[in-house]
């Protein structure tokens, strides 16, 4: 089962932090924004479009990361549990087969002591 579980914490790990990482661009990209304002003393848009398109790149990128990452580990862990069920009703099955060819065989032989 842990076999089939490697890299499951680290989709998680990527799908979770990655949203938070583009945020930090974002807060980044604004405070850049803020001081060229200060900086200049006026908010002219020369001044703000730059920092706040840095801003929203970050932003698109963390999203752009973390989605298929979300997606990725929500079908492997659905198809984990898919194979870990197949494998369980399989070896039910097995054993099912081993507990009565065992009673086949020992029915066969106290019928053979009965006989002889």
């Amino acid at each position: 089962q842990s076999r089939l579980q490697d890299g499951l914490s680290f989709l998680a790990t990527v799908g979770s932090t990655s949203p938070f990482i583009g945020l930090f661009g974002t807060v980044w990209g604004i405070y850049n924004a803020l001081t060229a304002i200060g900086m200049s003393g006026n908010a002219s848009i020369d001044k703000v479009a730059g920092p706040v398109g840095e801003a929203l790149i970050m932003t698109a990128f963390g999203l752009f990361v973390a989605v298929p990452a979300v997606l990725g580990y929500n079908w492997l862990v659905r198809r984990n549990k898919s194979v870990m069920e197949d494998i369980r009703s399989f070896s039910a099955d097995v054993h099912s087969v081993l507990i009565s060819g065992a009673m086949s065989t020992s029915n066969a032989a106290a019928g053979a002591k009965k006989a002889g």
